[in-house]
């Protein structure tokens, strides 16, 4: 599966769209990519097929898995950290449903009206305001800002770790969540055709 399937962080001059009517602090999964400024491998490197991580993509992994310590109502599910990027699936958790399978809803804030397309544009650049504190882009800003202060660190720098946006995908169905889960977890295997592969 191509990642372009996904995203494409390769097309220039994109256009960074948020749906201004959507909420992402309701329940269901996303995918979510997030890019190091640059392109920078700065997390490690792949080696027969499998990341091996440096001290900073320690770090990004460990951040991460902490974020459910962090905030309440979210559960990860499969994640990778790669040279120069993160794959992973948040799950924001409705605790006050019950059920097998719960899909984010693509429902305009303040009504009962169903945001038609917003389930059918794909990978959609984000730049959060005024992000509600249990949303998807509060998680993911947290997360950023704890990477790139701990790395900064250990390298004695100043400077951002991250690509200012991040890509995300509302997962809609199980089919869906089965590739994109095995395209997080074989992704080390396909890194030379990776739209992300740099040396």
């Amino acid at each position: 599966m191509s990642s372009d399937s996904f995203y494409n962080p390769a097309i220039p001059h994109r256009r960074s769209i948020r749906l201004s009517d959507y909420d992402y602090s309701l329940a269901g999964l996303y995918f979510v990519t997030i890019c190091v400024k640059d392109r920078q491998c700065l997390f490690g490197h792949v080696n027969g097929g499998q990341m091996v991580l440096n001290e900073a993509g320690e770090i990004a992994r460990q951040e991460w898995e902490k974020s459910v310590e962090i905030r309440q109502g979210i559960a990860l599910h499969e994640f990778i950290i790669m040279p120069n990027h993160m794959h992973g699936i948040v799950e924001i958790i409705d605790t006050k449903c019950r059920g097998d399978w719960q899909v984010a809803q693509a429902t305009t804030i303040g009504s009962d009206q169903t945001h038609r397309s917003a389930g059918n544009q794909g990978d959609l650049p984000i730049a959060p305001t005024r992000l509600n504190p249990k949303s998807l882009g509060a998680m993911i800003g947290g997360y950023k800002a704890s990477v790139t202060k701990k790395v900064n660190d250990i390298r004695q720098a100043s400077e951002s770790v991250w690509q200012r946006n991040y890509y995300e995908h509302i997962i809609r169905n199980a089919h869906s969540h089965q590739q994109i889960s095995e395209y997080i977890t074989t992704n080390p295997q396909r890194w030379e055709q990776d739209a992300l592969y740099a040396l």
